[in-house]
């Protein structure tokens, strides 16, 4: 059996297994940089043997950086109806790849 977690990083948190890859935000490393996650809970792929912090667990996920990138644009549209105003723009949010290397 495999463990899952949940681990935190920009105010997000994520569920994750050993090897999987996540797409989260824009944090401040190189590629190829080793980073250690924080841990809120672990448990067994079938639901057995679950651990929760308080808030944290003191295990703490290893996760290598694999790409810098920004994500496909998408397209802003602020209009107001019956005055011929509008505003169009496009936004692409940073983001950064991480591969779980071990839980």
């Amino acid at each position: 059996m495999s463990k899952i977690a949940v681990v935190r990083t920009g105010g997000k948190q994520y569920v994750v297994k050993a090897k999987d890859a996540i797409k989260v935000e824009k944090l401040g490393t190189n590629v190829g940089d080793q980073l250690d996650l924080e841990v809120l809970l672990m448990a067994e792929d079938d639901g057995s043997k679950v651990e929760v912090g308080q808030p944290t667990l003191t295990a703490k996920a290893k996760a290598k950086v694999l790409e810098q990138g920004r994500a496909k644009k998408i397209r802003v549209v602020h209009y107001k109806s019956k005055t011929r105003q509008h505003k169009v723009y496009g936004h692409r949010q940073p983001f950064t790849k991480l591969e779980i290397q071990s839980l």
